[in-house]
């Protein structure tokens, strides 16, 4: 029997997780059975079980990624602007937000995952500690605005990440539900924080 490579191993999971993406999109988390995410894949039961061993583990999976892919956009962005505007830095993460959902409906997952967590303790929890993470990577940055004074430095850092995340799942919301009236958020973001006047 040949040998069954990493890469290979991985190929099958994302197929399996981008199946299940597109079952509870169009299903919801509870309507999808494991044949239907069979069936989706075009695995049979057994390759599909090798990789998770029940339908919570890929939601738990799917939430996992699409917070982590969040969250890597934060410090990307963050990284690739260390002189731009608070301002921005927020446009573009919601930019790039929008592109993800296009690519991988991440916004319409999210809002799936938030109702979940709601009955689903381990999944709370989980959420809990990716949020964490990402007001954690946010109050960095802020931190770094706030000492080229780019921010006031009135507010700690923590609470200004904490306000920011209030606003992302709203922006997320309005994405899986209508984008057609977020056009001008990222412009609206960069004039209420734009770039210090350089005399």
């Amino acid at each position: 029997m040949p040998k069954v490579t990493p890469e290979y191993m991985e190929a099958r999971r994302q197929q399996i997780l981008d199946a299940a993406r597109r079952c509870f999109l169009r299903d919801g988390f509870h309507s999808t059975s494991m044949q239907d995410l069979f069936a989706e894949s075009g695995l049979s039961a057994g390759a599909v079980y090798r990789h998770f061993a029940s339908k919570n583990e890929m939601i738990t999976a799917i939430v996992e990624e699409s917070v982590r892919d969040v969250l890597a956009m934060v410090q990307g962005v963050a990284r690739n602007r260390p002189g731009g505007s608070f301002g921005d830095l927020m446009a573009d993460v919601l930019e790039a937000v929008k592109v993800k959902t296009a690519e991988q409906s991440i916004a319409g997952l999210s809002v799936l995952a938030w109702s979940e967590a709601l009955r689903n303790p381990s999944l709370a929890r989980q959420l809990d500690d990716l949020m964490a993470q990402m007001r954690t990577a946010l109050a960095d940055v802020i931190r770094e605005h706030q000492q080229s004074g780019t921010l006031p430095r009135e507010v700690s850092p923590e609470a200004m990440a904490a306000a920011f995340m209030c606003m992302l799942p709203g922006y997320i919301l309005q994405l899986a539900m209508d984008d057609s009236a977020l056009d001008g958020v990222p412009g609206a973001l960069r004039a209420l924080w734009p770039a210090p006047a350089t005399s």
